[in-house]
């Protein structure tokens, strides 16, 4: 183990069936202490992929990115945690890239540690241009209204489980953008790392339709400008 620390991945899964194996597979089992897959309504084998794997299964009906990481919070509440790390079930981060995370936390004490797709190595086509347009919109944003610059807003970060309550999240749509911005305004020891991405398998959920893509910005947009006047308790 790296520390005493306990440390838990929370992955939020839609019909993962093809790819949830494949992370699950890779996650450092000499690392993490516990994973929890949040299913958001699958309708193909992933929840008995997560039963089977030994992971937490949770169920969240509530359609959307943020509800599901919030289940999983409500669920550590009681079962206690130190270290929460993030991560998709589309097999495009890389699981076994977690102590890149989670060392800044352990030996600098850093609060929140993101993982930057833009400083690391990315598999040619991986990053499409609506994900680029999304990242560049809000990282300028954030930049320009809260003074920290970050070069992404990817959803593989990790983050002391006491802090990510203080932040008192509840964006489901926006909820990776309003997490960074909210670390700014309550003074956070922040750090980014350079992390690997690869294409992942089928359609984007999001980004798929020049509707999709407007409505990123919208969220993205909208997100800023609402943590604007967030005001740590």
């Amino acid at each position: 183990m790296l520390s005493d620390k306990t440390i838990t991945v929370i992955i939020p899964v839609l019909n993962e069936e093809q790819t949830l194996p494949l992370v699950l597979n890779d996650i450092p089992k000499d690392l993490v202490d516990e994973v929890v897959v949040v299913d958001n309504g699958s309708t193909d084998k992933t929840p008995s992929i997560a039963r089977e794997s030994g992971a937490t299964l949770l169920f969240e009906s509530r359609r959307g990115y943020g509800f599901p990481c919030l289940k999983g919070m409500e669920y550590l509440k009681t079962a206690g945690t130190d270290i929460v790390v993030f991560a998709d079930g589309n097999y495009s981060d890389h699981p076994d890239e977690i102590i890149k995370l989670v060392e800044p936390i352990v030996n600098e004490d850093y609060d929140l540690v993101c993982g930057s797709r833009v400083m690391g190595d990315v598999q040619e086509g991986a990053l499409r241009a609506p994900v680029r347009f999304g990242n560049l919109l809000a990282t300028v944003l954030i930049r320009l209204f809260y003074g920290f610059k970050y070069t992404d807003v990817g959803p593989f970060r990790a983050i002391k489980f006491e802090k990510l309550l203080k932040l008192d999240m509840s964006d489901n749509l926006g909820w990776t953008v309003e997490m960074q911005a909210k670390a700014v305004k309550c003074g956070f020891k922040i750090k980014e790392v350079p992390v690997s991405y690869r294409a992942g398998t089928g359609k984007s959920k999001i980004t798929g339709s020049a509707l999709g893509i407007a409505k990123v910005g919208y969220r993205i947009i909208r997100a800023i400008i609402k943590n604007l006047f967030y005001r740590p308790g």
